[in-house]
């Protein structure tokens, strides 16, 4: 199943997604399309629907296909199904809590991506409850794929003699030409504002709260007006929020929020990872809930920001003596959260620590563009994604220039290329002997399209 070094494994990592999303697209299906069922697997069924709502959900994505994407997904698909129906055979084990926890995350991401419970709703037909139900025996299916698969490849290790060998049989002309890439960490400061300015800006708050209550206002104008949170200003506060999402909002603020009767509008709230809020709820369901809410910043003065700078300059002095290492000093010193769970260093999205210029802000490509390798700078001033200001020291640990892609260079991504092909040839060995345990057909047409379907066949019927 190598299809090529990144293309394939780039799309079928997005179809996980979005072939969990064809519901989506089914609820904007042309009325009068005649579906059919072009693949069966013991009692589970393939629908051509599955297929092109995939596809059309890719491209919509931006994702670029293989010129054979049906085929690689009518395969995916067909593999995603044994390996679940094993699964089960196997009694491998996931909890009717981990689907419900999974389910809730893709609802939260949908609900993000098309901007709120309502906007989901109208484009899929249904509500959030009804699209929970259809979509739990899909999310369920995946899960156990995912596990099953990492059942059957979880004792293959390679070699770096393998890592050569599989290098050295690409052609020379299908090596890809790599973008410069960056080890980029950082140790962050984000010094508090002085109380009297934290005061003020409570105060202006309660002022908000009693003009929206008089009527000489609305919430959304003054959201409008006054916000400093770019994702919902124009939009006049509102956000859809669910209870678990904890990674996103702070405690305090949702227990704010779901404590707040429809219409009622809370006192300031302060989060010490954002500001100050001002919260009136909407509707409420269950553990969702609709809600309206005004950010305000309290600002550091050059005060608050030299004082952040001094005790940088410590911790560099600390680094540069050896006294520290700069991970350890991150994680020591840094008001960063995400240090904790994910370490100093700037991650791509495959958290992969390796990135492109791209992915770092304009503050960081400023800092950088005179520092060389292995060079820690200086305390620097910048603001980050939430409007705070901070100051921080930036280390960069490693950085490659533009190049075609060689041992030296690369070698962890070839190694990982060359994992993922071994893996594959033991999941292909494995399913080739599953295969005949199974009731699997597949439509013919689809077979004369993609030859590479017929090897899953167990029966001569056809349809």
């Amino acid at each position: 199943m190598n299809k090529g070094l990144f293309s394939v494994k780039s799309f079928l990592t997005a179809f996980c997604t979005l072939f969990a999303l064809t519901v989506l697209a089914q609820g904007q299906a042309q009325k009068g399309v005649v579906d059919k069922i072009i693949g069966v697997v013991g009692d589970r069924i393939i629908l051509q629907s599955d297929i092109q709502n995939a596809i059309a959900d890719a491209m919509r994505s931006g994702e670029k296909l293989p010129s054979n994407a049906p085929c690689v997904i009518m395969e995916h698909a067909i593999l995603q199904k044994i390996l679940a129906l094993q699964a089960e055979r196997d009694s491998i084990p996931l909890t009717d809590e981990e689907v419900e926890s999974q389910m809730d995350l893709r609802v939260r991401n949908w609900i993000m991506q098309f901007g709120s419970q309502a906007e989901l709703e109208e484009v899929a037909g249904k509500t959030v409850y009804q699209l929970k139900d259809d979509q739990r025996p899909m999310i369920k299916e995946q899960m156990l794929s995912d596990r099953m698969r990492n059942k059957v490849v979880s004792d293959v290790h390679i070699t770096p003699t393998e890592v050569k060998a599989y290098f050295e049989k690409i052609p020379k002309d299908s090596l890809p030409f790599l973008e410069s890439e960056l080890e980029v960490g950082q140790i962050v400061l984000l010094p508090p504002a002085s109380k009297d300015v934290e005061d003020y800006i409570y105060n202006e708050m309660l002022g908000y709260k009693k003009q929206i209550e008089s009527g000489a206002t609305t919430f959304e104008a003054l959201a409008k007006r006054v916000s400093e949170d770019p994702g919902s200003r124009e939009r006049g506060g509102t956000y859809e929020v669910n209870r678990s999402d904890k990674s996103t909002w702070d405690p305090v603020f949702l227990s704010t929020a779901f404590r707040l009767k429809a219409g009622e509008i809370s006192l300031p709230v302060k989060s010490n990872r954002f500001g100050y809020f001002l919260i009136q709820q909407v509707s409420r369901r269950g553990d969702a809930a609709r809600i309206k809410m005004i950010l305000r910043i309290p600002p550091v003065t050059e005060n608050e920001l030299s004082v952040a700078k001094k005790t940088l300059d410590s911790v560099r002095a600390e680094i540069e003596n050896k006294k520290i290492s700069f991970k350890d000093a991150a994680y020591k010193y840094s008001d960063d959260e995400n240090v904790k769970n994910y370490g100093p260093y700037v991650l791509n999205r495959d958290g992969s620590t390796y990135v492109t210029i791209d992915a770092l802000d304009k503050d960081m490509v400023n800092t950088i563009k005179d520092m060389k390798v292995g060079d820690l700078s200086k305390p620097v001033e910048f603001t980050n994604d939430q409007g705070k200001k901070g100051v921080r020291l930036v280390y960069l640990k490693s950085k490659t220039e533009p190049h075609r892609m060689n041992l030296v260079d690369d070698y962890a991504k070839i190694a990982d290329l060359a994992l993922e092909q071994k893996k594959a040839e033991v999941l292909d060995k494995w399913i080739s002997k599953k295969i005949p345990t199974y009731y699997i057909l597949v439509d013919k047409q689809a077979t004369q399209e993609c030859p590479e379907l017929n090897k899953y066949e167990t029966t001569d019927k056809g349809f």
